[in-house]
C-alpha cells in the first residue's frame, strides 16, 4: 500500500515538474522539497502505525544516496540545478522494500536506466537541434574541426588502429568506433551549444540560475559566466545597466524524468531486473 502511494505521489509531482520545466525552463525548489517532505512523512506515519521503522530508515538512506549522486552529477556538469534537486527528491521514493540489499538493487536499476535514457534523450535533442539550425551548426562544426584538427587526427588515428585490431580481437572493435567518432560528436555538440542554445533575452526576463553566455561588465564589476548561474543580486545589477543579455540554455530534461520513472515502475511490477541481467551469461 505504501509503495502504491509513493508511486502515485511521485508521478503527480513529476508531472508538475515537467509542466513547469516546459513552460518556464525551471523546476521550483518548493516542488522538490515538498516531495521529500511528503515521502518521508508517509514513511514515518507508516512506520509508526505498523511499528516497523525499516521503511522510514530506507527512505533516509535513499535520500542520502541520491543527494550524493545528484551533487556529483551536478559538480561534473552532467546536471543543471533543477534536475539535480528533482533527482534528490526521488531518493525517498525509490526504496520500495524494507531490505537494504533489495533497495540497493532498485537504486542500481534506476541509475542504469537513467543513464541509458539520458544518453538517448540528449542524442535525440542534439540531432533535432542540429537539423533545425543546420546551416548555422554546420558552419560552426567545421570551424571547430579546423581549429582542433590536430586533436581530431590523433583520435582518428587511434580509432582506426583499434578498429583494425578489432578484426582480431572483437573486444577492441566497439572502443575503436567510439574513439573514432568521439571528437566529431564533441565538436558537433559544441557547435549546437554555441548556435542553437544561445538566446538574447531582455534583462527583465532573466531568472535566478540562468547561465550567462559571456561575462557581463556592470560598472567596475565583472559578472562571470559560470556553472552556478546568476544570483538574485547579480540579476539586479545587470538590470540596472543592460537591457539585453546573452543567455545559454540547457537541454530541458524534465520530460526525461517522467519517461525514466514510468519505465522503472513497469520493470519493477513485471520483475525485470536490468542490472543483474548484465552480469548473467
Amino acid at each position: 500500500m505504501l509503495t502504491i502511494f509513493l508511486i502515485v505521489l511521485a508521478l503527480i509531482w513529476i508531472i508538475f515538474a515537467v509542466t513547469s520545466d516546459l513552460r518556464t525552463r525551471e523546476i521550483p525548489n518548493w516542488l522538490n522539497f515538498s516531495l521529500i517532505i511528503f515521502a518521508l512523512g508517509a514513511r514515518l506515519f507508516y512506520s509508526l502505525f505498523n511499528d516497523d521503522w525499516s521503511f522510514f530508515v530506507q527512505g533516509i538512506i535513499g535520500l542520502t544516496a541520491f543527494f550524493a549522486i545528484a551533487n556529483l552529477l551536478y559538480l561534473s556538469r552532467f546536471f543543471a540545478g533543477g534536475d539535480a534537486k528533482l533527482m534528490i527528491a526521488l531518493g525517498p521514493i525509490i526504496p520500495f522494500e524494507s531490505s537494504f540489499l533489495s533497495n540497493l538493487n532498485l537504486f542500481l536499476n534506476f541509475l542504469f536506466l537513467f543513464f541509458i535514457i539520458r544518453l538517448t534523450y540528449d542524442l535525440i535533442s542534439i540531432f533535432y537541434l542540429g537539423l533545425r539550425d543546420s546551416n548555422k551548426v554546420k558552419k560552426e562544426f567545421y570551424k571547430n574541426l579546423k581549429a582542433n584538427k590536430k586533436l581530431g587526427y590523433v583520435f582518428t588515428l587511434f580509432g582506426v588502429v583499434f578498429i583494425i585490431l578489432g578484426f582480431f580481437e572483437r573486444l577492441l572493435f566497439i572502443p575503436g568506433i567510439l574513439i573514432f567518432i568521439l571528437p566529431y560528436l564533441y565538436f558537433y555538440t559544441k557547435a549546437i551549444e554555441n548556435k542553437s542554445l544561445i538566446e538574447k533575452v531582455g534583462s527583465k526576463e532573466i531568472t535566478e540560475g540562468d547561465w550567462l553566455y559571456k561575462d557581463v561588465k556592470v560598472g567596475n564589476r565583472i559578472i562571470e559566466a559560470n556553472w552556478n548561474g546568476l544570483s538574485k543580486n547579480e540579476i539586479s545589477l545587470i538590470r540596472k545597466k543592460h537591457k539585453f543579455v546573452m543567455i545559454k540554455r540547457g537541454i530541458q530534461f524534465g520530460p526525461g524524468f517522467l519517461i525514466i520513472f514510468l519505465i522503472f515502475i513497469y520493470l519493477y511490477f513485471n520483475g525485470i531486473d536490468l542490472w543483474n541481467s548484465l552480469w548473467q551469461p
